[in-house]
């Protein structure tokens, strides 16, 4: 049986119930330790949203299939299924958000980072000082990895003399904003990067800098003074896809930055999805004709407004082109979603519309009958994309997704921007520019390229693959 450890229970641990991987039967502490002597662990800590916990986990799975034992140190808030990986000790810490008061909403982001850097530290410290300290426990902690958000962690590896390692889940351009100095950006971003030049990163300087709230200048410091004590970055990412934001990164970055992504190509493992996944979309995929399938998901934390839903909706119809289409619950504020629907237009449709709550999306875009994806440009959906080769119509809500849609729009040229108010006309029009039109099809080639780039990247000797040997060498085997 599957047991999730409060922070309290860790003394008791070794003591209690330890899954095999596959969920064998239970093994017995003396058994336990024969295994575990002479090896090596490793603590990732986790940023609870959806966006954040799949590329933690998938870190995880890597890391395990070389050897390490992982134990996953997570807030009660949104906690992952220990049952998705029994090979995994999961272990949470108390999070005091509903003491706190502190909205979940996205419009409240940097209040909720802070709340959890406070909240968390103490206990995080309490629980790692116990594992350091228990007699049954034969291995190493070879570091912590924990996500770029969860900076607390930086502190307490420091005071117990571990190494800390940042795990950043988005576009390593991102962390141009970190390394550079603010007074340099402007400077370095107009005249010195000149490949990136679409990214339009000095008005993104601009935007970041105007009415910035005390919450926002506090993580922005404490993340920046964590990352520069940290032993190095681990980027979710590939040096042929950012390989000018890389280069100008480690220019100014005080430590190394390893690019070691797709992470779900190096670990292709069960779903941590925190919605139930409709898999009979795959078999009503199974049925369209190849390339044809416009796939249209805006991720877990995007909303939209009753009007954008009718308007996709007759644009999906008018396109003619057979489309799945993700309605998660609360896409809209506090509605299903399947009620928004216009009159008509299920009946308009029929069987050419497949309509899920939420859909195994590594499993979809790998489909051959899937021609494009309508996606709000998030980092993990890009990469899962770009991996298989699958063009885009770029619609980003918030954050970083603005930067990402211009990396796949004007920089690599493998998708479409859909810009200002959601219209039928339009979409519809950008729909068969990506599916049917030749626009679209030279899309799709460049995109195919990336796919085999992508694919050489994990293969032995490939960038992604000797990025993360060296990783190991450098950084664990100290």
């Amino acid at each position: 049986m599957l047991k999730r450890y409060e922070w309290s229970d860790w003394g008791f641990l070794f003591h209690k119930t330890v899954v095999k991987p596959g969920g064998a039967e239970p093994l017995r502490a003396k058994e336990m330790e024969k295994q575990v002597e002479n090896s090596s662990g490793l603590v990732l800590v986790l940023y609870p949203f959806q966006g954040h916990i799949n590329p933690m986990l998938q870190l995880a799975t890597i890391f395990h299939a070389k050897g390490y034992s992982i134990t996953i140190i997570h807030p009660e808030f949104n906690s992952p299924n220990p049952s998705n990986h029994p090979q995994f000790t999961f272990i949470s810490v108390p999070d005091k958000l509903l003491e706190s008061k502190v909205s979940l909403s996205p419009g409240d982001f940097m209040n909720l980072v802070l709340a959890l850097n406070k909240n968390c530290a103490a206990p995080f410290k309490k629980c790692l000082k116990q594992m350091l300290d228990d007699k049954h426990l034969h291995e190493r902690i070879a570091g912590v990895i924990y996500d770029g958000l969860m900076y607390f962690a930086q502190t307490v590896a420091d005071d117990l003399g571990l190494p800390g390692i940042s795990m950043r889940p988005t576009a390593a351009a991102m962390l141009l904003f970190a390394v550079i100095p603010q007074f340099e950006q402007e400077s370095v971003f107009n005249r010195q990067i000149p490949e990136l030049q679409p990214l339009e990163l000095t008005q993104m300087v601009t935007s970041m800098s105007k009415s910035p709230t005390d919450a926002m200048t506090e993580v922005r410091a404490a993340s920046l003074n964590a990352m520069k004590r940290s032993a190095g970055m681990i980027a979710n990412s590939m040096e042929f896809l950012e390989h000018a934001a890389l280069s100008k990164i480690r220019e100014y970055s005080p430590v190394p930055v390893f690019t070691i992504g797709p992470f779900h190509k190096l670990a292709p493992s069960r779903s941590s999805s925190l919605l139930q996944e409709d898999a009979d979309c795959i078999s009503w995929l199974d049925k369209q004709a190849p390339k044809s399938v416009i796939y249209v998901s805006f991720g877990s934390m995007a909303s939209l407004s009753k009007h954008d839903i009718v308007e996709i909706a007759w644009g999906l119809a008018n396109s003619e082109q057979p489309f799945l289409w993700v309605i998660r619950p609360g896409l809209v504020l506090g509605s299903e979603g399947m009620e928004l629907l216009p009159d008509g237009f299920l009946e308009t449709v029929g069987d050419r519309g497949c309509i899920v709550k939420w859909a195994p999306q590594k499993e979809v875009l790998a489909h051959c009958a899937v021609g494009g994806f309508w996606t709000h440009c998030g980092w993990n959906s890009t990469l899962e994309s770009v991996s298989e080769g699958v063009p885009m119509l770029c619609r980003p809500c918030f954050g970083d997704q603005f930067l990402n849609m211009r990396y796949i729009c004007y920089i690599w040229k493998i998708g479409l921007e859909l810009e200002n108010e959601l219209e039928r006309g339009k979409i519809e029009g950008a729909i068969k520019t990506l599916l049917v039109n030749i626009e679209g099809k030279e899309m799709r080639n460049k995109a195919m390229e990336f796919k085999g780039k992508t694919e050489l990247c994990l293969r032995e000797g490939g960038s992604s693959s000797s990025s993360l040997d060296e990783f190991t060498k450098r950084i664990l085997s100290v």
